[in-house]
């Protein structure tokens, strides 16, 4: 199990430790232990085109998530916007690093097979995600958001 982080933003508002412990929780709870992530912290602008060259929709979002199967290197890529972060969790008074954790989480479990499309899919999601928060030691999120939408992440 190898996790890989880089960031391209000015700040790292998520210590290094905490990150690798958001993929490596989700690995564990999604059944796909080891594996090897690189999460890669990014603009709103790279996120949006990346958006834009994978799933046809060039505006920012949260996170995106790439299998990469069996190749040389990492068997995955999970990319976090660090600045629809920062805004969201102004928006909604929460941390940062918290919404970071979050974005980690939610990409991993997409690797591991987890969906959002439908709204039966959604909750299952949203339930993994509030467990693996709370095993990270976040507190509750009194104020559950939607911020990821159906079909933004590749397989």
């Amino acid at each position: 199990m190898s996790v890989g982080l880089h960031w391209q933003t000015e700040a790292e508002e998520l210590v290094p430790g905490d990150a690798r412990a958001a993929v490596e929780a989700a690995l564990r709870h999604g059944g796909r232990w080891p594996a090897a992530v690189d999460v890669v912290f990014v603009d709103d602008e790279t996120i949006g085109e990346l958006h834009g060259r994978f799933l046809d929709d060039p505006t920012p979002t949260d996170v995106l998530s790439f299998d990469l199967g069996d190749g040389d290197g990492p068997q995955a890529e999970v990319y976090v916007s660090v600045e629809c972060a920062r805004r969201v969790a102004a928006q909604r008074g929460a941390a940062v690093a918290r919404e970071l954790a979050l974005y980690i989480v939610h990409g991993v479990l997409h690797l591991c097979g987890f969906d959002d499309r439908e709204d039966a899919q959604r909750l299952e999601m949203r339930a993994a995600e509030a467990q693996v928060l709370a095993a990270l030691g976040y507190g509750r999120d009194d104020d559950p958001q939607d911020v990821t939408s159906p079909s933004r992440e590749k397989k």
